[in-house]
This record gives C-alpha cells, structure tokens and sequence, in this order.
C-alpha cells in the first residue's frame, strides 16, 4: 500500500539533515549553472547522484510512494542504494528552484533490478535513468569515489563534434588540452567520444559505459557530454573546463586563424609539473 508521507510525518527528506540538504542543494546549483550556461533547453539534460552515505535509519524505513518500477537491467552493485534523479521531463532551470519537486529520492529493491520511490513526491526519473545508473553500478564495482552523474548539451563542444576528424581518438583531448593550461590539469583524462546513436539506445549507453573506463568525460557526438564526478559540482567543473577550451578554440577560428595551442612540450612540461596521468 502506497504511504504518502510528506504532509504528516516528514515535510521534505532534506529537513533536520544537514548534510543530505546540502548535497540536494549543490544538485540544485549545477542544474541552475547547466540552465544560465545555455546547455539545458527545455528538459535536456539530466542529473542523478548517489546519495547512500546521507542516508540514517529513519529513510531506510520511509515507505514507498511509488509502485516497484523496472529498471530494465539487473544491476547488483546497487543493491539498497539510494539516489537524486532528475525527473522525466522536467527542466533544469525549475529543479535549480525546487529540486524536490523536479526530482525525486528512489530506493534500488533487493533484486538489483527494481526500485521505488520514497521521497518527496512521486516524481517520475529520467527515462536514461537505466544509462545512468548503469554507469553508478561500474563506479561502485570499481571501488570509485564517484558519485554524480551529469548530462548536458554545452553548445560549443557539440558544435566541434559535427566535424568528423574531431571525432577521432583524443585528437579533441589533444586541442582542448592545448587551449589553456587549465583544461589539462582540471581534466588530466581527457575527452572521449562515441559516435552518433540513438537517444536512449543501448547502442549509446554501452559506449559510454566503454568509454568512461578510460575518461571522466564523454562526448556524444551531434548530441551532448556525460560526465561522472566526486559529486554534481566536479562533474560540472570538468565539463565547463572544458566547454572553455572549446570557447577559446572557436572564437579563434572566428578571428580568422587556426589557433597554434600549447605545443607538446608544453603539455608534457604540465604533465610533469602536476603530476597528471597523462
């Protein structure tokens, strides 16, 4: 039987919990950042975050306010887990005022493969919810530290992926990284990219689940970036960092020159000096 919990024994998840309102409240932030930066039209993008280590005894025993719903794939890492998913359909630039009532708090069931909703309204999650828990699930079978997901579309790195030799293995990486020193030493893994697929497709989620064994941060060519952090901010630091590189690129290119970027000694001096990865 579904318990609506919300008016009588709860008011919101978040309250009388400190740090649980602060990790919602910097989901909140991120969703505004994605929305003021031009990169979350309409309901593009999404954001779910695993929030298990703020959970007390009390949320374990919250009742659903949902039925159990499929996640379309068994994912046994995540059993018990809990999770912030942006809600299907709805925007960034709403959830950035009111992120519980855009988003909702699920709990993964014993089966790895279902789970439901306890709080704080029975908000709907993304339908990539399966792509981005799926990515939750190598993070913790890998012993990451990661937790946040993040989907956006930054305009001017999907501008460059409409250019074929873009596209390539790190040549991207490689042009970014030489913008501004920054970019490498906030972004030491790079860019990776998976070419062209459906919204939602299998075909999509397994290069992106491929490609981030390697990378922080992907590029879905003709479409947007997934990224995985520490939590929401890292994940959002990493691509605007790297949207700035693409800023500086283009606007480069607009001046009327093919700009010449740090030159490999350069970048093997960054390297070095911070002790980057690559």
């Amino acid at each position: 039987m579904l318990n609506h919990h919300t008016k009588n024994n709860m008011k919101s998840i978040v309250d009388c919990r400190p740090q649980l309102k602060e990790e919602i409240d910097k989901i909140a932030e991120v969703a505004g950042y994605l929305w003021q930066n031009g990169w979350a039209e309409r309901n593009g993008g999404n954001i779910t975050v695993n929030i298990t280590e703020y959970v007390d005894e009390e949320i374990k025993h919250l009742p659903a306010i949902s039925e159990i719903k499929p996640i379309g794939v068994k994912l046994p890492y995540l059993k018990g887990k809990y999770f912030y998913c942006k809600g299907t359909g709805k925007r960034m630039r709403d959830l950035a005022r009111r992120p519980l009532d855009n988003g909702s708090v699920i709990r993964i069931l014993d089966d790895c493969e279902s789970y439901v909703i306890i709080a704080d309204n029975p908000v709907q999650p993304t339908s990539e919810l399966p792509s981005h828990l799926s990515v939750h699930n190598r993070m913790i079978e890998k012993g990451s530290p990661y937790t946040a997901t993040v989907h956006t579309h930054p305009i001017e790195l999907v501008a460059m992926s409409h250019t074929k030799k873009f596209m390539e293995k790190d040549v991207l990486t490689h042009i970014l990284w030489s913008m501004i020193p920054e970019t490498k030493a906030f972004c030491p893994l790079g860019l990776g990219v998976v070419p062209y697929a459906l919204p939602g497709s299998i075909e999509l989620a397994e290069g992106t689940l491929n490609e981030l064994e390697d990378y922080d941060v992907v590029l879905w060519e003709k479409h947007g970036v997934f990224a995985k952090g520490l939590d929401a901010m890292d994940a959002f630091d990493q691509i605007d960092v790297l949207s700035k590189s693409a800023k500086i690129y283009i606007n480069a290119k607009c001046m009327g020159y093919e700009p010449d970027g740090m030159s490999d000694e350069q970048l093997k001096e960054m390297s070095v000096a911070f002790n980057l990865p690559k």
